[in-house]
C-alpha cells in the first residue's frame, strides 16, 4: 500500500467511524429525524420492527463497519461504495437546510449538507482506486505499450531471421 493510501483512507474513514460509534451508542435526535422515514417503511411493511432509532442504528453500524474496513484497507473499494450508499439518506434526512427559517441554522445545515456531498464524492473516487498491489494505471499502460513494441520487434527480427 502506498504512503498516500495509508494516510488518506483512514482520514476519509474517520468521520464514519466516529459518527457510526456515536450514533450506535446514542441515536438521540437522529432517531427523531429518521422517524418519518420509518413511518413510511411501516406503511409498506407493517410487520417490520422499524422505528427511527433502529434505522439510525442500522445506518450507524454500516458506517462504522465500512469506515473500519476502509481505514484498514480491507475491501477498500467495496467499503467506499457501501459508505457512499449510506450518504444520500443521511444527508437529506440529517441536514435539510431548505427547511430552516433561521439564516444561521440554514447556513450551518447547508455546510453539513455540502460536506456530506463532498465526502460522498471522495468515496466514489475511492471506489476507482486501483488494487494497491498493482502499479498506477498510467504506469501499467506504458508497460503494455513497451511490451507490445517489444513483441513487434521480436516478430520483425524473427521474420528477418
Amino acid at each position: 500500500m502506498t504512503l498516500l493510501r495509508t494516510v488518506a483512507r483512514p482520514m476519509l474513514a474517520s468521520m464514519f467511524i466516529y459518527g457510526g460509534a456515536t450514533a450506535l451508542k446514542a441515536p438521540g435526535p437522529r432517531a427523531t429525524k429518521a422517524q418519518p422515514t420509518a413511518d413510511l417503511i411501516k406503511k409498506f411493511a407493517p410487520e417490520l420492527p422499524v422505528d427511527g432509532a433502529n434505522l439510525v442504528r442500522v445506518n450507524a453500524a454500516a458506517q462504522l463497519l465500512g469506515g473500519l474496513a476502509l481505514a484498514t484497507g480491507r475491501f477498500p473499494r467495496l467499503a467506499a461504495l457501501g459508505l457512499a450508499a449510506t450518504m444520500p439518506a443521511t444527508t437529506v434526512v440529517g441536514h435539510p437546510y431548505w427547511n430552516e427559517s433561521d439564516p444561521g441554522a440554514r447556513a450551518n445545515q447547508r455546510i453539513h449538507f455540502l460536506k456530506n456531498v463532498s465526502m460522498a464524492g471522495g468515496l466514489l473516487m475511492a471506489t476507482l482506486d486501483p488494487d494497491p498491489h498493482k502499479k498506477f494505471i498510467g504506469r501499467r499502460a506504458k508497460d503494455k505499450v513497451n511490451q507490445a513494441a517489444a513483441s513487434v520487434h521480436d516478430q520483425l527480427d524473427h521474420l528477418r531471421g
